[in-house]
């Protein structure tokens, strides 16, 4: 007789995009990353949250290898992360990444920041780069600012721009670290606006941020880490409404308090 129970383990693996598998990360005597076991299904939308120092943004960024780790794999799309040259530059092309800071060249119009990735990484001719450009342009919603310089444009729309670019290459996942928290607060809603739109059309997603409306509404898990560590991770709804840890409890009395 065959055994036909199904455990929550037996998720197809083609549909796990990345996988970090006993991750540590020293800074000197900081032990900043402890033990991180974390996977992300393809199409998920993940929010990482909790205080400050607690290691999420480091987290992201050891998955497009900005930052290097210690100890433990990871891997996106079954392959590990490879250590440097070509194969890393299409790794991060693979992987989208949206900073606090937009990272944007200056010199260069907002068309040609998006088009910019497309034709030395991913070898585009320059009229199908441009074409794209538009089109990503148009969808973030600065397609009118696209002969622009990046310092004639808001905040706003520099990040907005900084998502197209990141889109423009195709990647299958996007990473956030806190998009929003180098902009004025008239500012944020139109770039969680954008996120919350490419988590409906089915983009796998990391977002490290503090904007709890977005973590409520966009994501499908939320993963609470304290001190490098992973504390909880659960549904939006369990979370904010039933913590099972008292960081996160305590974590939440001070964010949720008005």
């Amino acid at each position: 007789m065959t055994d036909v129970s199904v455990t929550k383990d037996a998720i197809p693996a083609a549909d796990e995009l990345v996988v970090l598998n006993q991750v540590n990360k020293h800074f000197g005597a900081l032990h900043v990353l402890q033990d991180i076991d974390l996977t992300i299904s393809r199409g998920e939308v993940v929010v990482v949250i909790g205080p400050s120092g607690s290691g999420k943004s480091t987290l992201c960024r050891t998955i497009n290898r900005l930052e290097t780790v210690d100890t433990g794999a990871i891997t996106i799309d079954g392959k590990p992360l490879p250590q440097e040259g070509k194969e890393l530059a299409r790794l991060r092309a693979d992987v989208g990444m949206v900073f606090q800071s937009f990272n944007l060249f200056a010199h260069k119009t907002v068309l040609e920041n998006v088009m910019l990735g497309q034709i030395k990484v991913r070898k585009a001719d320059k009229t199908a780069a441009e074409a794209k450009a538009r089109t990503l342009l148009d969808r973030v919603g600065v397609g009118t600012q696209a002969d622009k310089y990046p310092a004639q444009l808001s905040g706003g729309q520099q990040q907005r721009v900084a998502i197209a670019r990141a889109l423009a290459m195709d990647p299958k996942i996007m990473l956030f670290d806190e998009p929003t928290s180098a902009l004025d607060p008239e500012m944020i809603n139109e770039v969680l606006e954008v996120m919350q739109q490419l988590a409906r059309d089915g983009m796998t997603m990391i977002v490290v941020t503090h904007e709890m409306g977005f973590a409520r509404s966009a994501a499908n898990r939320v993963v609470f880490m304290a001190d490098g560590r992973i504390v909880e991770e659960a549904t939006p709804d369990q979370f904010f409404s039933n913590p099972r840890s008292d960081r996160a409890k305590d974590f939440l009395s001070k964010i949720l308090h008005h």
